[in-house]
Parts: structure tokens; sequence; C-alpha cells
């Protein structure tokens, strides 16, 4: 049977002639933007997207094809609903992320020689900072970026391999990537995808776009002699790359963590689990739990030296931080300091839920500043710091209404500790002066990677976190976690992530052994997600992301411990 083609339509249509002479045309019914089309089965995703490209600003880099995500090398073969994606969208934007990565790698290496390589490490003002294992300068740095530009301009195309897992394996030990090797010695399938890129082979967690020309949207800031950051639009400021702004007290939480876990040698999932394999995690444990106490006894430490002139200690962070373990934790550790705390939540100064501001979806937006009584809990603050007694509001969510029963006042000794996503926010508070006012800046800080290249994703540790806490104890199923996630970290970057540098003090909440301990929670619930659900493919990323950790059980996890507070068992809690 011989294949010919020919040219019906401005898609190529594919004629199969049979022994007898007959034609029969094989074509497919694609279903693209919820208009219907007709054309030949086979094509390329790619082919198909050129004719598409026109109605998006970047770049196509990837598919939805029939639900299930897809690389644009696919063939379609049957008829099928396509939805195509490029870095605005959060698939889209990932993909874009690893091809950039890929590009510099090789870049790097093209510059400096096979043995040169990065670390990628964390993000960073909505880029990711990059450390190398030779000297940068800034004309270095340039130099790259040029590379880069020249690599992208050839459009080399990215390959995909599948490749056997043992084969790899000596492909990367002859490359001297040992941990990558590592990496793919816990992985259990027979056959592993590898990238391929001239003549360079690489590993990657997420999809890849399929050419080099699909990656023009990005920059390199140079930050120090073995430190730079990637930086590229993101989902939330897609039209322009931001120009890069510094954050100090990030960055030194940051390599605090890195500094901590290369002494004690788990840098990456390889290291974790050979711990796992030879029964030496709960020693880890133990060890992290209690560098993570003493974080938090440094930060009631430094309130103390300041008891005469803080009167007031605001904290926040993004979702599934471990906010209410650790201002929990903290007030302990100030009582032992002789300091009485009095906690207050900012949500119990909600506005009335009818005055509550509409977003631009017109639904009720209850994370914007202006669902915040703002008068009455400035002038109730100022009052209680006067010395005054007053009645402060508990918020009823099931009335919608704020409920006055507490009454509250400070004593000498006492000083008010305030929770909230607008606690750091200087718009708050502005009748006290800031020498009476603490800021704690707490969030996961995951300093784990997977290897070299890989990183494991801070916003992802959080979201495994909260997947397992909305089930355990909201009886809520991962779907609606995941619906819900966008709207949490659309409110994260605009009303917590800007104020970070507000912070006097930051705690990192992440615990490095964690994931390990999360997935052996949230992998049923993971493979609880239908196959035609819209999650589905989020729940199958998760999963895949697991698989490159053992599971690691929850025994000697403190009561006290702050993942006790997703994981159930917490003595604050239960």
């Amino acid at each position: 049977m011989k294949y010919t083609y020919s040219k019906v339509t401005k898609y190529d249509t594919i004629i199969r002639e049979n022994e007898e002479g007959d034609n029969m045309i094989e074509t497919i019914e694609v279903e693209i933007n919820g208009k219907k089309y007709t054309m030949s089965k086979g094509k390329t995703l790619e082919e198909i997207s050129k004719e598409f490209q026109k109605e998006y600003k970047y770049p196509i880099l990837l598919a939805k094809v029939n639900n299930t995500y897809k690389e644009l090398t696919k063939e379609i073969i049957e008829d099928s609903t396509i939805e195509f994606m490029d870095l605005t969208t959060k698939p889209g934007n990932r993909t874009h992320i690893s091809g950039l990565t890929y590009v510099l790698i090789y870049a790097i290496k093209k510059l400096y020689g096979e043995d040169a390589d990065i670390k990628v490490q964390h993000s960073l003002d909505k880029g990711i900072y990059i450390e190398t294992n030779f000297r940068l300068t800034e004309n270095k740095i340039k130099n790259i970026k040029e590379t880069m530009k020249e690599i992208i301009v050839a459009d080399m195309p990215i390959i995909r391999s599948t490749v056997d897992r043992g084969e790899a394996i000596k492909y990367f030990e002859s490359k001297k990537d040992f941990v990558k090797a590592g990496v793919m010695s816990y992985i259990t399938n027979e056959y592993v995808t590898l990238y391929r890129l001239g003549n360079y082979y690489n590993y990657f967690y997420n999809l890849m776009p399929s050419s080099t020309g699909k990656l023009k949207d990005f920059d390199l800031t140079y930050i120090k002699e073995n430190g730079f950051v990637l930086q590229f639009p993101n989902v939330y400021q897609p039209g322009k790359i931001p120009a890069y702004k510094h954050h100090p007290h990030m960055f030194e939480v940051f390599q605090e963590c890195r500094d901590w876990a290369k002494i004690i040698g788990v840098e990456n999932s390889v290291d974790l689990n050979k711990l796992v394999s030879l029964g030496k995690i709960n020693d880890l444990i133990r060890i992290d739990e209690i560098l993570q106490s003493n974080r938090l006894l440094n930060l009631a430490r430094e309130i103390n030296k300041r008891r005469k002139e803080i009167k007031v200690v605001l904290m926040a962070g993004p979702s599934s931080s471990g906010k209410t373990t650790t201002s929990k934790k903290l007030c302990m550790y100030l009582e032992s300091f002789g300091l009485h705390p009095k906690v207050l939540s900012m949500d119990d100064y909600f506005v009335e839920r009818v005055d509550t501001p509409l977003g631009e979806d017109g639904k009720p937006d209850y994370e914007c500043l202006e669902a915040v009584d703002l008068k009455l809990f400035d002038e109730q603050i100022k009052d209680l710091l006067d010395g005054k007694t007053v009645i402060a509001p508990t918020f009823s969510f099931v009335l919608g209404k704020k409920e006055f029963k507490r009454e509250l006042s400070l004593g000498e000794e006492d000083l008010l500790l305030i929770e909230g996503i607008h606690a750091l926010d200087p718009k708050i508070l502005t009748n006290i002066p800031r020498e009476k006012k603490y800021k704690v800046y707490i969030s996961a800080l995951t300093e784990l990677n997977l290897d070299n290249h890989n990183r494991v994703s801070t916003t992802d540790n959080r979201l495994l976190r909260r997947i397992i806490r909305d089930n355990r104890t909201r009886n809520n199923n991962i779907e609606h976690t995941l619906k819900s996630w966008n709207s949490v970290r659309v409110g994260e970057e605009k009303y917590i992530f800007p104020f970070q540098d507000e912070a006097d003090f930051t705690f990192n909440s992440a615990l490095i052994y964690e994931i390990g301990v999360l997935k052996t929670y949230v992998e049923p619930l993971l493979y609880s997600v239908p196959k035609d659900s819209p999650y589905y493919e989020e729940a199958k990323r998760l999963i895949e992301f697991l698989r490159l950790f053992l599971p690691i059980p929850a025994d000697v996890i403190p009561e006290d411990s702050l993942l006790r507070e997703f994981i159930g068992g917490s003595c604050f809690h239960e």
C-alpha cells in the first residue's frame, strides 16, 4: 500500500490507494477554539498550530488534546478537541522555563566546555536564581545571553527520545552527572524520556517545546560571581519581563537553607532517597525539626530584645505556609521570655458580607484590602496600645457579619500578635509608629532540588500541603482545591508577595524531608481525579513529580511539628 499527498485544501490530505485503485481520503474532525475543522489524519500539532499562531501573542508551546497535554511533535490520528497554549498559560509557562533552561545549559557548555554546568536553585523575584560551577562576570553573562539568542534564532529542534533506563544511567555517568544518573536509578520504568538538543541529552520533569525558536522571551541578570537570575514573562505579568528587584531577606534565607543542606549532604531528591533506602531518615527528621524550632526561637529572641518598644507583631505569608502552627509556637517561645502575646486575626475584621467589594469577575473579592474594615481595625489596635479596653470582633462566616463578644486589653508585658494576608501591607496601622511594629514573613521556601537542572517548586510544595489539609479538615475534595488554587495564587501575587521586603524577619517553614511524607498522604487523592476532569492533567503532573521520591513514614514527626498542621496529629489543632 502506498501513500501520496495532494493539496485539496489549505491542509494536506492523505490519499490511500488500494489494490483496486479506489481512493479513500483519510481525514479527521478537530475542534479548535470552538470551531470545527476537517484535516488530514497524521498531521502533527506543530503543523496544525501554524494555522492558528496569529491568534496568539507568543509562540505556541503545547496543546491540550482531549483533555491531555501533548508536545507539538505529537501526531493527531483521531477526532480531537485541541487547545493550544503559549507562555501565558501555566502549562505553557512551565514548558517555556524548561526550554530556556536547556538552551542556557547548551549555551554555557558551548562557551566554556562540557564540564561547565549550572545548578537551578530557587525562585527569586519572578525569575529563577541559578548558580554556576565556574566564576561569572557581568561580561560572561552578556556572552551567555548572546549565545542563547543565537541558539534560539537557529531554531534547533528539541527531540524527545525514549531510552532504556540503564543506558540513560550510563550516559549521565559518562558525563559525570551523577545526580541525574541517581534520579534515573529511582525511576521504576524500564524506559525513560530524555530530550536531545544538538548532540547533548538531558532529562527534564516538564514537557518541552519542539524547538529553540519558540523561546525568544527571556533575560539574564548578574547577581554575584557564581550566581544570576533567569527571567521570563509569567502568567501574572505576561506582557513583559519586569525589571529585576533584589529581595535581600528572601535571598539570605534561601542561601542559609542551601548552605545547611550542603553541610548535611541532602541537596536533592537522590540524597533524600538514599537516606530513606538506608533506613536513616528518622535522624534527618529529628535534626530538621530541631533546626526549624531554633529558627523560631531566634525570632522570639529578636522580638524579646526590643520588648520595650515592640507592641505589635504582624505575620503574613502565602497559603499553606503553616502560619497557624508558627504563630502558636512563637507564642510559646515568647511566653518563655516572660512576654504575654495576645493573638488577633485580621479575618475577624472583614466588612459585613453585603459590603464586600466585587472583583473583576463580578464576584465578592474577600482577599482585597478593601474587604477589611480598616477603620475599625486601626482604631481598635491604637486604643489597645493606648491602654484602653476594646470589644474585639469575631467574624461569623455563617452569618456573614462581625459579632462583638471578646473583651481585650493589654498589660505591661503583653503584645499583640496579628495574622492576616495583609499584615505586611504598609497601608494598615498607619496611625502606629513603625518602631512599635515587628513584621514577620512566613513561607515554605523549599531548598530541595530534584537534580541540578530540575528544582522543587515552592508553589507545588504548598499546593500538596493544601490538598491534604483541605481534604482532612474541610471535607473538600481535591478537585475543589485545584479549582480554587488559581484564585488563591492571584491573591498572593497581589496582596502578599509585593510586601515581603517589609518584613523584619523571614521565616522558612519548609522542611527538607517533607515531600516524601506528603507523598504518602496526597497520592491517593491525586489518583482519585477522573480522566475527564479539567484538573486531571494537573493531578497527573503532581503524580509524576512525586514518583521521583521514596515515601517517608510520619511516625517520628513530633506533635508540635509544623507539618502536623497538614497531615494531622498536631498538639495545636487536634
